[in-house]
């Protein structure tokens, strides 16, 4: 039984599908202010539809993993589970999601949960094979999550509220992506994968990167331009934030910038994005 958790753990990239929900839940609470019943459709029926996604990118990738050395001892590849058998877990798992998600969230959320599945498994999945910049049109994986949250919660997609956070983690997932495929680039080229390297020498990148990360810093300081917040102090601690995140990304300008530094820049664009989303859920909820 032990072996089946982790391998359905393993299939459902929990960690990441984490994120996704939390994402969600995100969304809700930027609209309603609360954390009450209504947040447990969305967040359950997305946690079910991010995890069948995975499941489907394990086997769509199941021929380029078995050949990368951080990737050939997932499940299929390394035999541990058929493709079939994955093929019906993610099954059980969008259906059950979409039925959960229409019954507590209503068709918008439901719609907006499925295109995130299509962009993801086919287009994102499939079009990273063939370019490197790929990653620009998949970052929208990461602005539709919290969308589902805050119409679930009652809000319009078309609220100018939800259409900057989502703008924020659209581009919050260019670096974050980028940063990752820059620190794994020798495992994809194994594989198959084009690669930015190839694209641009290792200076370029650095100043793409920190550019990347200059527009999250500004994209997250604006929000609150957008009416999201109402308490002066916690303005004053996404700009403080930013300003971290700012100052320690001119690392990448230096002429030493190497992997290390990469691996860091991964790390700290993540901090700010859970900060962002840490800041802006207190002020909604105890302010």
């Amino acid at each position: 039984m032990k072996n089946k958790i982790k391998i359905l753990a393993q299939l459902t990239k929990i960690k990441i599908t984490f994120f996704v929900t939390v994402t969600t839940a995100f969304g809700y609470i930027c609209f309603t202010g609360e954390i009450n019943s209504g947040m447990i459709a969305p967040v359950i029926g997305i946690l079910l539809l991010a995890c069948g996604s995975a499941v489907i990118n394990h086997y769509q990738e199941r021929k380029t993993d078995a050949l990368m050395d951080r990737t050939k001892n997932r499940p299929i590849p390394s035999g541990r589970i058929s493709s079939t058998n994955a093929l019906k877990i993610a099954l059980v798992l969008l259906i059950t999601g979409s039925i959960i998600l229409y019954s507590g969230s209503g068709i918008l959320a439901l719609s907006l949960a499925l295109l995130n599945l299509i962009w993801y498994n086919g287009i994102y999945t499939p079009l990273k094979k063939k370019n490197p910049l790929a990653i620009v049109p998949g970052s929208l994986v990461g602005a539709i999550p919290p969308a589902v949250g805050w119409v679930a919660g009652g809000g319009s997609i078309f609220d100018s509220g939800i259409l900057i956070i989502s703008f924020f983690f659209f581009i919050w997932q260019i670096p974050h992506f980028w940063l990752l495929l820059l620190v794994l680039d020798k495992d994809y080229e194994k594989a198959g994968f084009p690669t930015l390297t190839k694209i641009f020498s290792h200076a370029q990148l650095a100043r793409i990167t920190f550019i990347w990360i200059i527009a999250t810093v500004v994209t997250g300081l604006i929000i609150p331009l957008f009416g999201i917040t109402k308490f002066p102090v916690i303005n004053f601690l996404l700009l403080a934030a930013g300003i971290w995140l700012g100052w320690n990304a001119f690392k990448l300008l230096k002429e030493t910038a190497n992997m290390i530094s990469f691996r860091f820049a991964f790390r700290e664009i993540n901090v700010f994005a859970l900060l962002v989303m840490v800041l802006l859920s207190i002020d909604k909820l105890f302010i």
